[in-house]
C-alpha cells in the first residue's frame, strides 16, 4: 500500500502524478491520500505503508517524516535522483521495495 498526495485544481504537478499513478496502481493493493505529507510519512516509517512520494511539497511540511523514516530504517530520496528530497518533491520507501517502486514512479 503506498500513499500520495494529488495535486487539486489546475496545480501543474497533476499530469505527471496520474501518470505515476497509472504505472503504480497494477501492480499494488492500493494507494491512500491522507492529505498530510507529515502523516504519510509517520505511516512509512511505521510500517503502514510501503511507499510515499509527492511533489510540490514544503520542508517544514516533510522535515521531521524525513527523519522518522531514515531512522526507521527506510529511504528518501528527491524525486529527481541527485536531487534533495527538501527541494520539495520526494519519495520514501521501505528498504526492501524502495528500488522498484522508485523504478516504477520515476518512470
Amino acid at each position: 500500500v503506498f500513499a500520495t498526495g494529488v495535486p487539486f485544481g489546475a496545480k501543474v504537478t497533476l499530469p505527471a502524478t496520474l501518470q505515476d499513478l497509472a504505472r503504480l496502481m497494477p501492480g499494488c493493493a492500493g494507494v491512500r491520500r491522507w492529505g498530510s505529507a507529515a502523516l504519510d510519512l509517520a505511516y512509512v516509517a511505521a510500517g503502514r505503508f510501503d511507499g510515499y512520494w509527492e511533489r510540490e511539497l514544503q520542508p517544514w511540511d516533510i522535515a521531521a517524516g524525513v527523519l522518522l523514516v531514515k531512522e526507521a530504517g527506510g529511504l528518501v530520496e528527491g524525486l529527481r535522483k541527485g536531487t534533495s528530497p527538501l527541494d520539495g518533491a520526494l519519495i520514501a520507501g521501505n528498504d526492501g521495495l524502495f528500488n522498484s517502486f522508485a523504478g516504477l514512479i520515476r518512470g
